[in-house]
């Protein structure tokens, strides 16, 4: 069963969608599921098209809550990206999932990787980040910043043109976002990072360095023969849900 609702961010609103099944509660425990950035032509509307199927089954199969949501300018959602909008974004979206002695737990897909350790290392109510094809390093990951502020144009996360960073701001608005900083923060709150062995936008020693700055406390599966794309990859699934599994 997935309930659909909007949530107020700023200026913004955002599609919500909330997931849980009656068979296993387990109701305290939430899994919140943040979608990548995407840079690819029109695919803003695409970019967390898959994550309501996703949330859906994680809950069905694991028992918990998951609650997946679309951030400014993505999908049907209003609002331009920034990585600081969608930081805050991230925030509203746990505001209103989370209940008093609840175990909330987040899991990014690329940038939102990123995001969603960003927050954990300020939000000690996250209780767990799993990140899949996460960038350790934004700014070889972001390239020339004029063509990164095109690419966003393209892709279509912004509401009107004009309502989007210049590409200098945007590139350092960006890039204080920190992931290496912010897992160091994390442990001894649980860790998972899953990347492909073949993912060409972020390569796999990005998740290598990650796990390193966490100092090692945390789990590391590198998916063989596996891309950039893992959200329907069965093998991230299966690994997802064992790592739910193991923290009941």
């Amino acid at each position: 069963m997935i309930n659909h609702e909007q949530l107020t961010s700023g200026s913004s609103t955002l599609d919500l969608r909330i997931a849980s099944t009656p068979a296993r509660p387990i109701g305290a425990h939430t899994l919140i599921l943040v979608h990548g950035l995407p840079r690819a032509t029109g695919m803003g509307r695409q970019a967390a098209g898959l994550l309501p199927e996703l949330a859906e089954h994680l809950a069905s199969e694991s028992g918990w809550l998951v609650a997946t949501g679309t951030l400014s300018g993505v999908g049907s959602s209003t609002g331009t990206f920034s990585a600081s909008q969608w930081l805050r974004d991230l925030a509203a979206i746990v505001d209103r999932v989370h209940e008093e002695d609840s175990r909330l737990s987040l899991a990014g897909f690329g940038f939102g990787g990123a995001l969603a350790l960003a927050l954990a290392a300020s939000d000690e109510r996250i209780k767990g980040v799993a990140t899949f094809a996460t960038p350790a390093h934004l700014e070889p990951w972001c390239g020339d910043l004029h063509e990164f502020r095109q690419a966003l144009v393209g892709a279509g996360v912004v509401g009107d043109e004009s309502e989007l960073l210049p590409a200098e701001e945007l590139h350092n608005d960006v890039l204080s976002i920190n992931p290496l900083g912010s897992v160091a923060q994390l442990p001894p709150r649980r860790l998972l990072i899953g990347h492909g062995s073949d993912d060409v936008e972020v390569p796999a020693s990005d998740a290598r360095d990650l796990l390193e700055a966490a100092e090692g406390r945390g789990e590391l599966r590198i998916i063989q023969g596996a891309g950039h794309q893992l959200r329907a990859d069965p093998r991230m699934v299966a690994t997802l849900l064992g790592w739910l599994d193991r923290h009941r």
